[in-house]
């Protein structure tokens, strides 16, 4: 099982991958968290966010994600996700491959924006930022669509949403 959480930086990917961790990880031991800028730290930040280092990075999700799925070890990966050829790729070849959408609009995530990236991009400060300067496609055919512009305390209600997807199920029922 590969979950695929999908959204803008800030659109709360991150949050609600360990959130849905730390729901899932004591019914489903073999389960690891990814994140994009995670991996980007792991191998040394030798990619850079243009869109060539993009997809560079993409790559190696979808092929560490498969070759994690390979050894049954289960995957909640938080990723930014720009490219559609790289998420049919994961369809195609990763069993038990469900994508979450995280729909945020620009303007709730420049709210969100702690780190001002949004701003500096928008003053022409910094480059390749996607949203910004870099085109982020809406997924589709995502087998959820999670709308988070509100503002939250409280996750349970997202996380409810995420657990009920039938890849989820199905594992945990397996895992009982």
């Amino acid at each position: 099982m590969v979950i695929w959480l999908i959204g803008l930086s800030k659109s709360g990917k991150t949050t609600l991958t360990r959130l849905l961790y730390d729901r899932l990880k004591p019914m489903i031991p073999n389960l690891v968290r990814l994140d994009g800028d995670l991996i980007r730290e792991l191998f040394g930040h030798d990619v850079d966010h243009t869109v060539g280092g993009r997809r560079k990075n993409a790559e190696r999700l979808s092929h560490l994600s498969k070759f994690l799925s390979d050894q049954n070890i289960h995957v909640i990966a938080a990723v930014l996700s720009i490219f559609p050829e790289w998420r049919r790729w994961n369809r195609a070849n990763i069993p038990g491959y469900a994508e979450v959408y995280l729909k945020t609009s620009l303007e709730t995530v420049k709210r969100r924006d702690s780190d001002n990236l949004y701003i500096h991009a928008l003053q022409g400060k910094i480059k390749n930022v996607v949203g910004v300067d870099i085109p982020f496609p809406e997924p589709e055919g995502s087998d959820l669509i999670i709308d988070n512009d509100a503002q939250r305390d409280d996750f349970e209600e997202l996380i409810s949403q995420i657990v009920s997807l039938p890849v989820i199920q199905k594992m945990i029922e397996g895992n009982r």
